[in-house]
């Protein structure tokens, strides 16, 4: 009788979701950035931009004019996301550049011949990242996730820094999450070598983010560069493929995650919107501002992650 019960509120839980499955994706998809802002003659550069979020915002922007640089550490697959970006918008300039976050040598590479090449930089979007992966380290030997999330678009900005102040006025996106409420900055074991745990290490690094992009504003106070970070919302992409509990979540309850266009909104409006043109320092989601856990507040932890991020890069950053 008990196992007939379970049937059949199962059943009705999925008559229910068909039924008032429009409802639900209405609700799930969240905001759309409305600018219509363009962007003839600006230079973007976008991490991870071959797929999911950062594939739709280099869409996005390209259509609005944008020269889009794809950062990406699978080439291949970033000229397969470019070819397809051209087919939907035959007028795209978008272009494909190698990038490793998980290796300062690349980063140091690509930034060095991003510096020659490129003259202008108006809006940097730290976009790349990796979730819930099994413990493995950089190259440098950072924990992935603080490494890739964090750390690798650190030394990325730095050494782009010059190059967006002086192209201002710009703007910089930091993707995070809204998985950053159940991070704390372990200072005593920042890369998990005293113990292990996937989700903990994934949510650390979005709170990074959020503590890397507040600090940065500050410290860029009165150079017309602003910096904010985005919670996209929980989106159905390929993020997710180190965890196979999540991929079969994720499958089951699609119709209750955006899409990456979806998700792809929040990055974009901070990147474009014209009333966004000053407002540096703040988190958004659902184009919109957003709650800040009070770790992501916590202007002593942000000061000693910056310095702990400078020594660990072998960087000076004032």
């Amino acid at each position: 009788m008990f196992v007939l019960l379970i049937i059949a509120g199962l059943g009705v839980v999925t008559l229910l979701v068909i039924l008032f499955a429009p409802h639900i994706r209405r609700y799930a998809a969240g905001a759309v950035c409305k600018s219509t802002s363009r962007l003839d003659g600006k230079t973007v550069l976008i991490t991870g931009a071959n797929t999911g979020i950062g594939k739709e915002t280099a869409l996005n922007l390209a259509m609005r004019g944008a020269r889009v640089i794809m950062a990406c550490r699978d080439v291949e697959k970033g000229e397969e996301a470019a070819a397809s970006i051209r087919a939907t918008y035959s007028e795209a300039k978008v272009e494909v550049r190698e990038l490793n976050l998980a290796d300062t040598f690349s980063i140091r590479a690509f930034a060095q011949k991003f510096l020659r090449e490129v003259n202008h930089l108006h809006i940097l979007i730290n976009n790349a990242g990796v979730m819930m992966c099994p413990y493995m380290k950089t190259i440098d030997g950072f924990e992935m996730h603080i490494g890739v999330n964090h750390l690798g678009h650190f030394l990325l900005t730095y050494l782009l820094i010059g190059l967006l102040k002086r192209s201002a006025p710009a703007r910089i996106v930091v993707v995070s999450s809204l998985a950053h409420n159940f991070g704390w900055i372990r200072f005593h074991d920042l890369h998990s070598q005293g113990s292990y745990n996937s989700g903990l290490a994934y949510c650390q690094s979005k709170l990074a983010n959020v503590l890397f992009a507040r600090e940065l504003a500050r410290r860029l106070k009165g150079t017309n560069v602003t910096v904010n970070s985005v919670h996209p919302g929980t989106v159905n992409s390929d993020l997710t493929r180190h965890s196979t509990l999540m991929m079969i979540l994720f499958t089951i309850f699609s119709v209750f995650l955006k899409t990456p266009q979806e998700g792809a909104q929040t990055s974009i409006y901070c990147a474009v919107a014209e009333e966004l043109h000053s407002v540096s320092g703040k988190h958004f989601s659902d184009c919109a501002p957003a709650f800040v856990a009070p770790q992501g507040r916590s202007e002593e932890t942000a000061s000693k992650l910056w310095d702990v991020s400078c020594e660990l890069l072998g960087i000076d950053w004032d």
